[in-house]
């Protein structure tokens, strides 16, 4: 899939955006077919025990694909998850960044799907998997 947004292009984008997600996110690289997202973990990450919530994770995934599907199709801010499904598979570990790989499956007119693996940083098994779907709105002519 041809891409049409860099990654400064993304960063300013995302900053411009959502200004919210202030410095959590940082973009590691475009793939082929997707991109690698990284999460800064810090204590408002964390849930009791040190270990990053699941909230934080469903983020990680949603931000990942999101930027995926921007990389294709430019800046589109109202493209909306429209179904996610994500599995908790092991704790990662206390306070390591974690790390989100994306693939997208299909890139549609008007729907995006994709999965999401998500690593603790220096972990070779995942600790997530999640299925995501896009609705991208219809493009102005």
């Amino acid at each position: 899939m041809e891409r049409v947004m860099d990654i400064p292009k993304l960063e300013v984008f995302i900053g411009r955006e959502f200004p919210q997600l202030g410095d959590d996110f940082k973009i590691e690289a475009l793939t082929e077919d997707g991109v690698i997202v990284r999460l800064k973990t810090a204590e408002k990450h964390l849930r009791p025990g040190g270990t990053v919530s699941g909230p934080s994770m469903f983020a990680l995934a949603d931000i990942g694909m999101y930027l995926a599907i921007l990389a294709r199709i430019g800046p589109v801010a109202l493209a909306v998850t429209t179904n996610c499904s994500i599995d908790f598979m092991r704790k990662p570990a206390a306070g390591a960044d974690m790390v989100c790989h994306t693939r997208l499956l299909k890139l549609g007119r008007v729907l995006a799907v994709g999965d999401v693996l998500i690593y603790s940083e220096g972990e070779a098994a995942p600790v997530a998997r999640a299925g995501l779907t896009y609705s991208i709105p219809p493009r102005a002519t």
